[in-house]
């Protein structure tokens, strides 16, 4: 049986090492953090997830779609806090849809429970040091400096910063850029009310657009709130002016002043996280030869603003996976195949997310804005084969990524012409009224 390596038992990695064990090959994965289910997440950098089809239909492939539901929190749509005045709600679809808010660690958690099931092996706390590509080989080193190599094809699941990619750029005609976003973002905490529940509308995404930056906050089901600022680095509202704790709460005052008393710790929890950098990666080829291939953020980080990273990386695997199982032996032969499906995919929700970014810190709050929404869920209302709003298609829908980025281009040409139609026709009416 042919040896799989995975570096990195985060999200990806251990959904692939599971669909890999379930079809009876012998998979390591290596990851050089420790057990997240024996020890306490990383502070400051545990954005919540947005589950959506994509990634319920991936769990669903190994059974754990419904206790994962069971631990999420269904959002229908997109609660909106200004300033000053009233809260103003959006829902995501026209029939009730919800993407679910849930914390990586309880998902990592589970997909290593069955990634252990399936026969995988996991080791923890040990670095990828040493890469021989060509011959399938990593060399690991654990915590105490000693070494291990590891055979087998070698698969890259270990990040925006991944070790393998690393190796794999440094060849000659390897394409690679990397592109931060000149916006951090920093994880606050909103506990639950005195009586355990929760103090803002648990089943919303919540949203407090300022133009140019925003924070976010996304239930948990303990009662809690993970709430996420994302602010420029530099400039006259940034990172960098909050350099003191009255400096944060003067901020928050400010711009943020219906958040401020839900957040008792805000001085301590600010200093306290380290400040997040967003980045955008993009790679090609994502494979060499059938000795090593990359997966999920190794070969496309995206920004979080679609909520789509973890479910690109779940959608991978399972394509992944099945194009070795089409493929038997030929390893080359799969990944490429897997390269060709999945990569124009990646490059499309890539532009999706950073475009989505500047739709929900510059324009949520526009009234016109929100008409238009609201015309979009009243077209795929009326005409539900004919018309689907981008964003339905995304969340809601297994449509390729590429493809739906092209119908939303195709519905708004259209849209566009019905309505210069309608104007048209409005006008010429208004012209033989007068003319009489």
């Amino acid at each position: 049986m042919t040896r799989f390596v995975i570096a990195g038992a985060g999200l990806g990695g251990a959904l692939l090492g599971t669909l890999l064990g379930r079809a009876g090959q012998r998979v390591l994965l290596i990851e050089r953090r420790p057990d997240p289910r024996r020890a306490r997440p990383e502070a400051g950098r545990s954005i919540n997830l947005a589950l959506s089809a994509r990634g319920l239909h991936a769990l669903e492939a190994i059974g754990a779609r419904e206790r994962i539901e069971r631990l999420a929190t269904p959002l229908h749509g997109r609660m909106i806090h200004p300033v000053r005045g009233p809260l103003a709600f959006q829902p995501y679809g026209a029939r009730g849809e919800a993407i679910h808010s849930l914390s990586r660690a309880d998902l990592n958690s589970l997909l290593l429970d069955a990634a252990e099931a399936a026969g995988a092996a996991l080791r923890f706390e040990r670095r990828t040091v040493a890469l021989d590509l060509e011959q399938g080989a990593l060399t690991s080193a654990g915590s105490g400096g000693d070494l291990e190599q590891h055979a087998g094809t070698i698969i890259g699941a270990d990040g925006a910063y991944s070790v393998v990619r690393s190796e794999l750029v440094r060849r000659e005609r390897w394409d690679f850029s990397q592109e931060y976003l000149g916006h951090g973002y920093k994880e606050l905490h909103i506990p639950a009310g005195a009586a355990g529940g929760h103090v803002l509308e648990p089943h919303a995404l919540h949203i407090w657009p300022r133009g140019g930056y925003m924070m976010m906050a996304m239930a948990n089901v303990d009662g809690s709130f993970t709430v996420t600022l994302y602010l420029a680095f530099e400039g006259p509202k940034s990172f960098a002016q909050l350099d003191s704790p009255g400096a944060v709460r003067d901020f928050f005052q400010r711009e943020f002043p219906d958040a401020l008393p839900l957040v008792p710790d805000l001085e301590t929890g600010f200093f306290a996280h380290p400040t997040g950098t967003l980045v955008t990666v993009r790679t090609a080829p994502w494979h060499l030869g059938g000795s090593a291939v990359l997966l999920g953020d190794a070969a496309h980080a995206i920004v979080p603003f679609y909520g789509q990273g973890a479910n690109a990386a779940f959608e991978d695997a399972l394509a992944l996976a099945a194009a070795l199982t089409r493929r038997g032996g030929d390893r080359a032969a799969a990944f490429r195949e897997y390269e060709m499906e999945r990569r124009p995919n990646a490059e499309a929700i890539a532009d999706l997310a950073l475009a989505n970014f500047r739709e929900m810190r510059d324009q949520v709050a526009s009234p016109l804005f929100r008409l238009e929404k609201r015309g979009e869920l009243l077209l795929n209302r009326i005409f539900p084969r004919w018309f689907l709003p981008l964003y339905t298609m995304i969340s809601f829908t297994l449509i390729p990524y590429a493809e739906a980025r092209a119908r939303a281009r195709r519905q708004r040409r259209t849209l566009r012409a019905i309505l210069l139609l309608f104007v048209l026709g409005l006008a010429a009416v208004l012209v033989l009224l007068f003319a009489r």
